[in-house]
């Protein structure tokens, strides 16, 4: 069982401690079982004796129980943390472009779908365990009582086995493709919120979407579940059908071939109507553990799916910032992908451009003109796929990329906010963070304590200039601002143009704006134009003397 084997990797001396405490409980149930027959076939042992020896099990069963479950309880759950963590460390550290064509669908049902399956079933086994080892027990107590009676049982035990795996791999295999429609659902669900606005606008949309997509997924996902259930519900019915045949043997058939008491009759049915609970244990939690394999087969497929785009950061990295940059290069820098809409792919490149402190650049172009991406690669978020980026005359490898990451703050059109102000120390962060809010008028919609936001709970433009406030009190050596301004009034605008981005220029920092604004071009040093993936025109901006004097606000 893979599970059990991934336990056995975590911590083989606990899983042996379990084992030994499991095999305990199960002897000292077949001990039970023993003292129960002995006592109603009026056995020889004193009655005192028999009392002790209930008096003992009744406290060595439930402590060796107890020892066993804690163990394997403990153990899974530290196990699935560490899977946890792991997973989100792989996430975290895999190349971005390697996650954006995994999908955050597959990423989301690993983390809130595979992990509590594995986990939700890794709480059993422990149950397991325990009743595999009660089996084991009554099978031994069977033989002494009985050799024919047990081979016997053992002959039925192994048809039902092989009945019952035969269609056991027909459901696991219905798990499987249930598995890949819960993808397909998770990616379904993230479309109904973030599409609700559209498919609000657009009836007949609304309706395809519903019927053809979220509707077909979950539909196709419960058939699934259900025929894999149901399998496995008629082959734990058909071995529950055995024992009774079993009993009916050793009832009917067995006094025909030999002189049997009924005292003897009577304890060979208890025992095998003892071990019916144990076994019936055992085949319900079959199912479970079938769903968990499956789960994990495939936490542990994407972990080496992730392993596989290799690393290009740690977690628990924590670099010098303010390392300064007085030149950056990109010299014949190509990067291609798949255009979405189109059978080719989109290139990128090559892009020859230079990028100096206190340089303040706009990059214009049409949608799906290559801004975004040259931005994730001017960032160290992509990795060139030939060319390659230059900071003070040295090239950015593997080695030192995460590292150069550290000089940029970036607020993406597509940017996420943060509750609190990760990352940032020192003991003026409230106060700073107040004065910035004062600034972008935040200071009456929400407050800081320890870093900590009250709420994020905004307007897209408000949530933006809460993002630029994070990126502020960064401080650090560039800037990248994707279609900022985009989402702001007139007034902000007008701040940020004419402000904000000559205040970052006056402070030596290197700034890169992607808009399309071009009433406010005449503010950029450069104006850098991208069609369909290669530079148009690289040019050096000419202010107007209009602007002088242009209002901050």
């Amino acid at each position: 069982m893979k599970l059990l084997r991934f336990l056995f990797r975590y911590s083989p001396l606990s899983v042996g401690f379990a084992a030994v405490a499991g095999i305990i409980s199960g002897v000292s149930n077949a001990a039970m079982l023993a003292l129960f027959n002995n006592a109603l076939r009026g056995g020889q042992n004193p009655r005192v004796t028999m009392i002790w020896s209930f008096a003992l099990l009744c406290l060595f069963l439930p402590l060796t129980r107890f020892a066993s479950e804690r163990i394997l309880a403990r153990l899974a759950q530290r196990s699935l943390f560490d899977l946890r963590m792991r997973l989100c460390q792989k996430i975290i550290a895999a190349p971005l472009r390697h996650l954006e064509e995994l999908g955050s669908h597959r990423l989301m049902t690993a983390l809130t779908d595979d992990i509590p399956t594995i986990t939700g079933t890794l709480v059993n086994i422990p149950i397991l365990c325990i009743n595999v080892a009660i089996a084991i027990g009554g099978l031994v107590y069977l033989g002494l009582l009985s050799p024919i009676v047990l081979v016997t049982v053992m002959v039925f035990i192994i048809i039902g086995v092989v009945t019952y795996q035969i269609p056991v791999i027909k459901a696991v295999r219905r798990f499987r493709e249930a598995r890949v429609d819960a993808e397909n659902l998770m990616k379904h669900f993230r479309s109904l919120i973030d599409g609700s606005k559209e498919l609000k606008l657009h009836s007949s949309r609304r309706v395809a979407f519903f019927t053809d997509f979220l509707q077909a997924s979950a539909s196709s996902l419960r058939d699934r579940n259900i025929s894999a259930t149901t399998i496995y519900i008629a082959a734990a019915s058909w071995g529950q059908m055995l024992v009774f045949v079993v009993i009916g043997l050793i009832l009917f058939a067995l006094p025909a071939l030999q002189s049997v008491d009924t005292k003897t009759l009577t304890g060979y049915t208890i025992t095998l109507l003892y071990l019916m609970t144990p076994l019936q244990v055992i085949m319900n939690t079959v199912p479970g553990l079938s769903r968990a394999s499956v789960s994990l087969n495939r936490v542990e497929d994407l972990g080496l799916t992730l392993d596989s785009f290799g690393s290009d950061s740690e977690v628990s990295s924590r670099t010098n910032v303010h390392s300064y940059c007085h030149r950056l290069d990109l010299l014949q820098v190509t990067h291609c992908y798949q255009n979405e809409g189109h059978k080719d792919k989109f290139v990128l490149g090559p892009i020859d451009m230079t990028f100096a402190p206190g340089e303040l650049i706009f990059l214009v172009g049409g949608n799906g003109s290559g801004k975004t991406t040259l931005a994730k690669l001017l960032a160290g978020l992509y990795v060139p796929e030939s060319g390659e980026v230059q900071l003070n005359g040295q090239p950015i490898t593997d080695d030192n990329r995460e590292r150069y990451r550290q000089l940029f703050s970036v607020v993406f059109s597509d940017f996420h906010l943060f509750d609190s102000l990760l990352g940032l120390e020192g003991s003026q962060i409230d106060e700073r963070a107040r004065e910035c809010l004062i600034q972008l008028e935040l200071d009456n919609k929400l407050e800081i304590n320890d870093g900590v936001l009250s709420t994020t709970n905004l307007s897209q433009g408000q949530r933006k200039r809460l993002a630029l406030l994070t990126a502020y009190m960064e401080d650090r050596p560039i800037y990248v601002f994707d279609e900022w301004a985009a989402d702001q009034d007139p007034m902000f605008k007008r701040v940020f143009y004419y402000h904000l981005l000559p205040d970052l220029k006056a402070r030596g920092k290197m700034v890169l704006v992607i808009s399309h604004d071009d009433q406010y071009y005449h503010v950029a040093d450069r104006i850098i134009k991208l069609e369909y993936g290669n530079i148009e025109y690289d040019r050096t901006n000419i202010p107007l003397h209009a602007t002088a004097g242009m209002p901050m606000a």
